[in-house]
């Protein structure tokens, strides 16, 4: 991992930090950006992986983002948290942190109008060491692999989502949770649910250089930090990741991963998983939901205020 631009220098105390690798994310990472410097982001640390769409070029001149890029094995590193494990101990020790994929854009109750400092200061007051968050796949109506409408923004671009079943289970010994269910298990794996994709998350942590991420952001150590977590249902104060894999682009997104092998630690077992993205099917069904506000998540109990009630907005300024 080589550094590209180092703005760590900018960092002060009680700033927000945002963690990402990315890899051939020019399509999303002008939203993704506007997305969490609008949540109140202070600064960007991303590892671009492999990367030749010009994903490095939108990078440039950015005050609030340091960037390191790496060649190495995506999955020899974990998955890339062998990189953000090292950044988060480096950099992020003493902060909330977030880390996130580009195609997941996290949502919580009083979202917009409650900014990233005023939610941690809320789960610092409660004493709440994490944020758990079920990702959501969003998805149009039509094939996926239809363009975008012209001007369209992510998330706001997909707006449909499967509001369950969902399904939960504690594993041993880390006691974290593990989530299936929504639109993937519904389509791609209802006759091997037990493949279907995880959807529990703790993608933002007060960070100790004690801590480490376990299996990309589905669990921690120590263990403490998967209680904070019960899956969908849980009362107590929760988000969502609002998951845009489903863009116009997942089906040459598809081809590439089937011949890359870098996802997946049985690779093979999701060869008819990609085959089926590369069709470019339609997921939208009867049983839709269409998405509004954060108040219909709370409603649907996919996550919950825990009793937060703040007075004022507390909004961040940046654009």
């Amino acid at each position: 991992m080589q550094v590209v631009r180092d703005a760590t220098s900018g960092i002060g105390a009680g700033d927000v930090l945002c963690f990402a690798t990315i890899h051939n994310e020019a399509l999303r990472l002008p939203d993704f950006l506007r997305h969490y410097r609008k949540l109140g982001v202070d600064h960007f640390l991303l590892v671009v992986h492999d990367s030749d769409d010009g994903t490095l070029d939108l990078l440039e001149d950015q005050s609030d983002v340091s960037v390191w890029v790496s060649h190495g094995s995506y999955r020899d590193t974990r998955f890339g948290m062998d990189w953000m494990g090292w950044l988060l101990g480096r950099y992020g020790h003493g902060h909330w942190c977030l880390t996130v994929d580009a195609d997941e854009f996290l949502i919580y109750p009083h979202w917009p109008h409650q900014d990233l400092h005023s939610l941690t200061s809320r789960l610092d007051e409660i004493g709440q060491p994490a944020l758990g968050a079920l990702m959501v796949d969003l998805y149009p109506k039509g094939s996926i692999g239809q363009p975008l409408p012209d001007g369209a923004v992510l998330p706001d671009a997909l707006d449909w989502f499967d509001a369950g079943p969902y399904r939960m289970q504690v594993q041993q010994p880390k006691l974290n949770r593990w989530v299936q269910g929504g639109v993937r298990a519904r389509t791609f794996f209802a006759d091997r649910p037990d493949q279907a994709p995880t959807l529990n998350k703790l993608p933002l942590i007060k960070w100790n250089r004690r801590f480490a991420y376990a299996n990309s952001t589905h669990s921690a150590l120590p263990r403490r930090l998967n209680l904070s977590y019960d899956g969908p249902g849980d009362p107590r104060l929760t988000g969502v990741l609002l998951h845009t894999k489903f863009t116009p682009d997942i089906v040459q997104r598809s081809i590439e991963e089937k011949r890359r092998r870098q996802h997946f630690n049985r690779p093979d077992d999701y060869t008819a998983y990609y085959d089926a993205l590369i069709a470019a099917p339609d997921l939208w069904h009867e049983g839709s939901v269409q998405l509004r506000d954060w108040r219909q998540l709370v409603e649907l109990e996919l996550m919950s205020d825990g009793g937060w009630h703040p007075a004022a907005g507390h909004a961040a300024e940046k654009t």
